[in-house]
């Protein structure tokens, strides 16, 4: 049977792909995270919005590109992210 990702496990694939895939400083555009996350163009337009206003990406335009990076903030809430999937999956929960 598929296994499904939640809201959060892809929140936390996207901040950890701007956290950790880029060869470049400039940030991710859309269609990388789009493949790296495998979810459509307007769900991860929705969930980049979400995670710009709440001050875990920054969105900059570069050259006419809109990029995205993790923030300070963002790096934080991925490790605590991180910090309780790892508790959770030692007692066997599933988030």
């Amino acid at each position: 049977m598929a296994e499904y990702r939640t809201h959060m496990k892809i929140i936390g694939d996207i901040l950890a792909t701007t956290r950790d895939d880029l060869r470049d400083e400039d940030g991710a555009t859309v269609t990388y995270l789009i493949r790296k996350a495998n979810i459509s163009h307007s769900r991860i337009s929705r969930i980049l919005k979400t995670l710009v206003s709440q001050g875990l990406l920054e969105h900059v335009e570069i050259q006419g590109s809109n990029k995205y990076k993790i923030s300070e903030s963002g790096r934080e809430f991925l490790q605590a992210y991180y910090t309780f999937t790892n508790f959770a999956n030692h007692f066997g929960l599933s988030i």
